[in-house]
């Protein structure tokens, strides 16, 4: 568990990490320079989730060796499913990442939503659906890893 209290934001008590893999952790299907360890340290406080429609077919094998649970999207409504996904943990300990607008309903209905810009660019609609904005998943991830940075950036 992950708990800080943020003046005017409130204390925040975070059991799951959720967070999309395409664009968010990986470009082109591979993830990103520096992200395994990030999330092999997250996940010692906080349960790890990667949701993706895996556009590349390479998330579960970039994946390996990371303490996380991958869930493959189907069909249609992708926005949709990672919001009932998260709604399923419980929205108020859940921090969420994501970088298009397929993510922008789970980054607005998770307690703490983190948008990411890294390689493809990140949605208007993820932006202003997310509390935080980040230009990669290293910074954004670095915000757990080291709370008085998250706790500068939301405080009132």
């Amino acid at each position: 568990m992950f708990k800080l209290k943020i003046p005017g934001f409130g204390l925040v008590k975070l059991e799951h990490l959720v967070s999309d893999f395409t664009g968010t952790l990986s470009v082109n299907g591979v993830l990103l320079p520096g992200v395994r360890t990030q999330l092999n340290e997250i996940s010692k406080f906080l349960k790890v989730h990667i949701l993706t429609a895996d556009t590349f077919g390479k998330a579960r094998k970039e994946l390996e060796g990371i303490k996380c649970t991958i869930y493959i999207l189907k069909g249609k409504r992708h926005d949709i499913q990672k919001e009932e996904y998260i709604k399923n943990l419980g929205t108020e300990t859940v921090v969420a990442f994501g970088n298009g607008n397929n993510d922008r309903k789970m980054l607005k209905s998770a307690k703490i939503g983190i948008s990411v810009s890294e390689g493809e660019g990140c949605a208007v609609e993820a932006i202003m659906a997310s509390n935080i904005h980040v230009p990669n998943a290293n910074a954004g991830l670095d915000l757990l890893l080291h709370p008085k940075r998250l706790k500068a950036t939301l405080r009132f």
